[in-house]
């Protein structure tokens, strides 16, 4: 069983228990329900320069505790200092150390458009992001079939949230309407092996249609990975472990985002 195989069975069962304690409708009770969504896409289309998520991420399963000193609001406040164009809201709890609730307090004071980032499998879990405040989900090619990717896809548009949906090989690309799902993460992190090669980027990106709004993931910290990055179709870069390991979040943030601009 590889870890992500692991993380999806612990997912229907903690999707088994949102079941029994929620309905949908009790959702749209929520405060941020029924409020405007920011737009992930518009935010992320830019010509200038390489546009930037942020992720609040305490830790994952191959590297562990990554921030000790986490704080989600904090480390969202200077992300949104920094003018980044969306923040990543780790929210699983027994994998990534996440929580639903950092999504709910960052939605209180955002300026930027949110994503659920989690690995979601069902519908409560797209509704449940919603109400804490999400702008948009993530969506896992590779954890998904075809007819879930756009079956999860079309509940989230009609509560008016956006997807990234995520692939890392050749072989997910049959899943995807690229007309359906507009903007696409290419993760440059093998989720089986956890091994990280920008190489993916380049590769998968040129099998992706033009009009699609392309967003690097993972292994992305230096000059010469942006650069990298730059060379390729993707027009935005998704950045965590590198901010959360950094001891000046917003220096460490300013230095990366002069480096996204394009040269002239």
């Amino acid at each position: 069983m590889t870890i992500l195989d692991e993380i999806i069975s612990v997912k229907k069962d903690e999707v088994k228990l949102l079941k029994q304690n929620f309905t949908l409708s009790r959702f749209k009770d929520y405060e941020f329900f029924e409020n405007k969504n920011l737009s992930l896409f518009a935010s992320l289309n830019k010509n200038e320069r390489i546009s930037i998520i942020a992720e609040v991420k305490k830790a994952s399963p191959s590297k562990g505790i990554i921030r000790k000193d986490f704080d989600h609001l904090k480390i969202a406040e200077a992300y949104m200092n920094c003018e980044v164009d969306g923040i990543s809201i780790l929210t699983d709890i027994n994998f990534f150390k996440g929580n639903i609730s950092f999504l709910n307090d960052i939605a209180k004071y955002k300026n930027v458009p949110l994503l659920r980032k989690d690995f979601i499998i069902d519908e409560y879990q797209i509704y449940e992001a919603k109400a804490n405040g999400a702008d948009a989900i993530l969506l896992i090619s590779e954890a998904l079939t075809k007819n879930q990717i756009n079956e999860l896809t079309s509940a989230a548009y009609e509560i008016n949230l956006e997807v990234l949906l995520e692939l890392h090989s050749e072989e997910e690309i049959e899943k995807i309407d690229f007309s359906h799902n507009k903007i696409i993460g290419i993760n440059n992190r093998d989720l089986k092996t956890f091994k990280v090669d920008l190489e993916t980027t380049k590769y998968i990106s040129e099998l992706i249609p033009q009009k699609n709004l392309i967003v690097s993931e993972s292994g992305i910290s230096t000059k010469e990975s942006i650069d990298f990055v730059k060379s390729t179709k993707a027009k935005a870069v998704l950045v965590g472990e590198h901010f959360m390991k950094s001891q000046n979040i917003e220096n460490e943030l300013k230095k990366f985002k002069d480096n996204c601009y394009y040269e002239n």
